[in-house]
Formats: C-alpha cells, structure tokens, sequence
C-alpha cells in the first residue's frame, strides 16, 4: 500500500494507525504542484485533490481519512474495540471530529478575518469539550485501548495551537502520552517532523 500524504498533515493519523496495525506501506509525499514524490500527478490518482489517499497494490485509490482508517482496521484486525457499541463509537468520534474540529481548522490554515477565526475557535472550544467529557480519565478516547480515533484524536490535538484555543487537561495529558508512543514517534519521525 502506498499512503500519499504531506508531513504533519491530517495524513499523519493513517500514517500512524498503518503503523499500529502492523500493515506494510510506503510513503509518497505530495507537493504543493500536486505531484507526488514518484513522480505522478496526484490529481490523475484522487481528482479531490487532497490528502489523504491510500492506493492498493491493484492500483485501487481510497480517499477520506474516515474511510482509510476504517479500512486500515478492517484489513488489520485492530484498532477497532470487539465490544459492538464502541465500534460504533470508534466512528461517531471520527466523524466529529472530521466535521466539528477538521473542519473548523480551515480559518487557521489559510488567510480568513478574524471575526470568522473567532467563530471557529468557538466552535473548536465546544468541540474539545465535549471529547473531553467522552474520555473522562480513560487513556484512549473510547476505551482502554487504542483506536483509529485515537489516532486522528492525535492529529486534532496536536494543530490545536494554531488555532489558538486551549485543550481540556485530559486531552492535553492524551496528547503527551501519544506523543511518547513508538508508533507516534515513528510516524512523525518518518515525516521529518521530530
């Protein structure tokens, strides 16, 4: 499997999770002309234009971090919770965080006025909040283990500055103990950003 990412990117929480799963890839970098580092052009593999994309060995692309985590689980066996109900929960915490928290990323990531910066880190605040009160004093977001939430949790956490906006305790004590995790320390050492 190849991973097409941009280092420190939302890419890293597959980056990450491939890791934790034990699944073998390669890294392909993408420019900012769209061009991967093998010398493609990325628009050809993922007319969406953004990264994350994950191309199988049979050249099949998959794109949307939600959807390649998933897969990553799947293929893996791991990083999902056997129990039924926090799988689910596992996916609920995905798709918030890439609505609620992703999303309202985008004014810190680019040239926005202000009043539409405070809007965000508004929205940011109430968002941590409320992970905050879901993970309680667990060390993982769901459960006791690690998750492909926890793995995009970690991405969230750790381009909160830009925004501005303080983390809760708790989270702030996850980002730590992530940041100490081989599969962490690999990842983001593999992408040139230790």
């Amino acid at each position: 499997m190849k991973l097409f990412y941009y280092p420190g990117a939302c890419s890293l929480a597959d980056h990450i999770a491939l890791i934790e799963a034990g699944l073998a890839y390669q890294l392909v970098s993408i420019d900012h002309e769209k061009r991967t580092g093998d010398g493609r052009d990325f628009l050809a593999l993922n007319p969406k234009g953004y990264i994350p994309a994950l191309e199988m060995d049979d050249g099949v692309v998959l794109t949307e971090n939600q959807v390649i985590l998933a897969y990553i689980a799947e293929e893996s066996g791991k990083l999902l919770p056997e129990d039924r109900l926090l799988r689910w929960r596992t996916l609920e915490a995905l798709a918030y965080m890439s609505s609620e928290i992703h999303g309202a990323y985008a004014p810190f990531f680019r040239d926005f006025p202000e009043p539409e910066k405070q809007r965000a880190r508004e929205k940011i605040e109430k968002a941590f909040a409320l992970l905050a009160d879901q993970m309680g004093d667990k060390a993982f977001l769901i459960s006791s283990e690690m998750t492909i939430a926890d793995c995009y949790l970690f991405w969230v956490l750790m381009v909160a500055p830009r925004s501005g906006v303080d983390l809760p305790a708790n989270l702030l004590n996850c980002l730590k103990r992530m940041r100490a995790m081989p599969s962490v320390i690999r990842a983001l050492e593999e992408e040139g950003l230790s």
